[in-house]
């Protein structure tokens, strides 16, 4: 690249606004934060850290004046704020002060997508978390002739591709996606990935979706943990895996 493309570049990713992650080493290593109304996946195996990312990221906004959300299908509310506070997050307070919402969504109702899409559009959040999509996207659907999700119960006979179809995972998790991205939010979305796996989320779609991934990662010989920026929009970063421990005060780089 020459020297004009390469300024021309440079000058491009100054002018991104950003959101900070709670944490100053990796705000460091994405130029500044995540860039804004941008959905990035954070990707690991269980017990890799990754809801822990997402509590700070939270906090920081909360800290910032932010309305934030949170939406849990794994984890009943009154569980994820024990854990919270457990290594250092008091979020409590900020519900009872409005500013962060916990939203449970019960996947055996068929109005999980409404849920999602009405308590992002009339909160005014600058922040969402969803924890996780993995169970999210797994919920039975169909995909009517016009391309329009329906709930597995409500087909009606106007299904046009299976529930178990790559088609189907595809146009479901682009729905997701696209609820997540119609305000001026940017969100977090955890996704599992299988031990072994070459693949960046359960699903092998959504890391195609989103503006950025963060991989968190278990190093069971060094008996460590890792994270490692794959990839983010308008952003220069290392791709080298950085050394953490999660401490009482939550993620910490070595």
């Amino acid at each position: 690249m020459d020297s004009f493309n390469q300024e021309m570049n440079n000058t491009i990713y100054e002018n991104i606004k950003r959101v900070n992650t709670g944490l100053n080493e990796l705000d460091e290593l994405l130029s500044g934060g995540l860039p804004m109304n941008s959905i990035v996946l954070v990707s690991g195996s269980p017990g890799s850290g990754k809801t822990i990312l997402c509590f700070h990221y939270l906090m920081n906004g909360l800290n910032n004046g932010e309305n934030c959300l949170y939406l849990t299908s794994d984890e009943r509310i009154e569980n994820i704020l024990k854990q919270a506070k457990g290594i250092g997050f008091n979020f409590q307070q900020w519900v009872e002060q409005g500013k962060l919402k916990f939203l449970y969504l019960d996947l055996d109702k068929s109005d999980v997508h409404k849920k999602m899409d009405e308590a992002i559009k009339t909160g005014n959040y600058s922040r969402v978390v969803l924890d996780s999509l993995t169970p999210v996207s797994e919920i039975p659907v169909w995909i009517s002739s016009n391309r329009e999700i329906i709930p597995h119960e409500d087909t009606g006979g106007v299904e046009k591709y299976p529930i178990d179809s790559i088609p189907s995972t595809r146009m479901h998790i682009r729905r997701i996606m696209s609820i997540l991205g119609k305000e001026n939010c940017t969100a977090m979305v955890t996704s599992e990935v299988l031990e072994g796996s070459r693949s960046l989320s359960r699903d092998s779609i959504s890391e195609f979706m989103v503006d950025g991934i963060i991989l968190m990662d278990l190093d069971m010989t060094m008996d460590r943990r890792k994270l490692t920026i794959r990839k983010m929009r308008a952003t220069k970063h290392t791709l080298k895996p950085q050394d953490i421990t999660i401490t009482e005060g939550g993620i910490k780089f070595l």
